[in-house]
């Protein structure tokens, strides 16, 4: 069973390396705004997802209900327990950078909604209510 988990975690953290790999590519075509490069990544992050489930699911099954933190404690593999470790690393680095890239994304929707704001401002009279503030 521990050869079999490992084989399984060394296909999910390859493929995690390729997610991450994409994320990145998201991450630049996000700093250059191409719009156009950033649909044609955002196609292959989802196909990625699909890959990293899969294995996740393979994974799953090799372990069956066990926690997989109770199996690397118990099994005393190094192998195993290095593996788990990269695997844990990787994963934080994806998060990081999803949410980096989250961050941008939202900050440039901000940016160009004051922008079209000040080019073209809301045109209809205020309307106050009953206590004397503006209906918006």
């Amino acid at each position: 069973m521990i050869n079999s988990l490992i084989a399984v975690i060394k296909e999910e953290e390859k493929e995690l390396n390729e997610l991450l790999i994409l994320l990145d590519k998201q991450y630049k075509l996000i700093i250059n705004k191409d719009v156009f490069g950033m649909e044609s990544v955002v196609e292959e992050i989802k196909l990625k997802n699909k890959a990293v489930a899969e294995s996740e699911v393979n994974r799953r099954k090799v372990l069956g209900k066990e926690s997989i933190k109770d199996i690397v404690l118990s099994s005393k593999n190094e192998e195993l327990e290095n593996s788990y470790r990269r695997i844990q690393k990787l994963l934080n680095q994806m998060i990081l950078q999803k949410d980096t890239n989250d961050l941008l994304i939202k900050q440039q929707l901000s940016f160009t909604n004051k922008l079209l704001n000040l080019i073209n401002p809301k045109r209809d009279i205020p309307i106050y209510n009953s206590y004397g503030n503006i209906r918006r």
